[in-house]
């Protein structure tokens, strides 16, 4: 394979001015015959493969996401999320001139990469425009799909970049911490491994909640339902929490976790209690920011105590991010017998 080819791929980004076939969201695409498409509301994947060669070429395109971040910036961040994240590249990537097409700034650029005995080329490309930005990303380790891609690339279109407000200042707090007041949750999709670098999702996840009250007090609980695992984890704490500035710091009085086990591998049925966990409580400080994200018309709390925690598990460098629920619905059920 030569990434003189795919360079060529590259350059087609600049015209946009074929037929729509399908939309998802704001990119029409042309689907390759014979190609397997599955669709989610994160994105979709398409996807082609030859059993007797072992040859195969993926295309994913992602749904796109409020930001504030540069074109550059978010080429980076979607590079080590949708490429590294997922195959083993070998060196930095070559970046190609960027492009503006319709009010999107576009930044596209290649690697090889290595996937087991697998090896390819992985492209990314990154449109930023009106505080969105949406990726594309091409894998292949076979030339027999190069003209497939190609065409792919030429039927690719993106509707016109609209600007959306993202509000990233802190929200100001009153004496009580007001704004922060509300049920925040994360859900966590389980991954059982990758098909050609990509993630399969099983019928697990891992759950995390805060609810904040007015009073000064909170509650959090945690539910684990893996499918790796026999059994099912659960913790609940409950405490005091105080805010001054970007900083909120969380005191829990009482708590638990524990494990129980599954009743008819149904992920929403509980079994037997089998015993506590080693759930640990834990005073923590963490700086927090607010964002409201017009275009979805929510709230995101991101918590960040620079240092792995109890309650919300291993920190990267940006900290944890919960969604505020407009509903104050839970997405956590109680096991039998429940109490605070």
């Amino acid at each position: 394979m030569k990434r003189t080819v795919f360079i060529i791929i590259l350059s087609v980004l600049s015209v946009f001015a074929y037929a729509q076939k399908q939309t998802f969201d704001v990119v029409s695409y042309a689907l390759p015959k014979g190609w397997q498409e599955q669709k989610s509301e994160a994105g979709i994947q398409l996807s082609a493969t030859d059993k007797k060669t072992g040859a195969y070429a993926v295309v994913v395109i992602t749904k796109s996401m409020a930001s504030n971040l540069t074109a550059y910036e978010n080429f980076n961040n979607d590079w080590l999320k949708l490429v590294k994240g997922a195959v083993q590249i070998n060196g930095e990537p070559t970046i190609q001139n960027p492009i503006k097409e319709n009010g999107w700034d576009i930044i596209s650029g290649n690697a090889d990469y290595t996937d087991g005995a697998n090896k390819g080329i992985a492209t990314l490309l990154t449109a930023t425009g009106g505080n969105k930005a949406v990726s594309v990303v091409l894998m292949t380790n076979a030339k027999q799909y190069q003209n497939e891609l190609l065409a792919f690339m030429q039927a690719l279109k993106l509707s016109k970049a609209t600007q959306i407000s993202v509000n990233n200042q802190v929200i100001a707090n009153n004496a009580n911490g007001s704004s922060i007041i509300g049920l925040w949750r994360d859900n966590h999709l389980e991954v059982s491994g990758y098909f050609n670098g990509f993630p399969q999702y099983t019928a697990g996840y891992f759950r995390r909640e805060y609810l904040f009250k007015e009073d000064g007090t909170y509650t959090f609980r945690l539910k684990n339902w893996s499918t790796l695992l026999k059994e099912i984890l659960f913790a609940s704490e409950s405490g005091t929490y105080s805010v001054s500035g970007n900083q909120i710091t969380i005191t829990p009085n009482k708590g638990r976790g524990e494990w129980w086990s599954k009743k008819d591998n149904n992920t929403k049925l509980w079994g037997n209690k089998l015993g506590a966990s080693d759930y640990k409580l834990e005073k923590v400080n963490y700086t927090f920011e607010i964002k409201y994200y017009s275009g979805t018309n929510n709230y995101g709390l991101l918590l960040n105590p620079k240092k792995n925690t109890e309650r919300d598990g291993t920190c990267n460098q940006n900290g944890f991010s919960y969604t505020q629920s407009s509903t104050g619905e839970s997405i956590i059920d109680n096991p039998p017998g429940f109490k605070n």
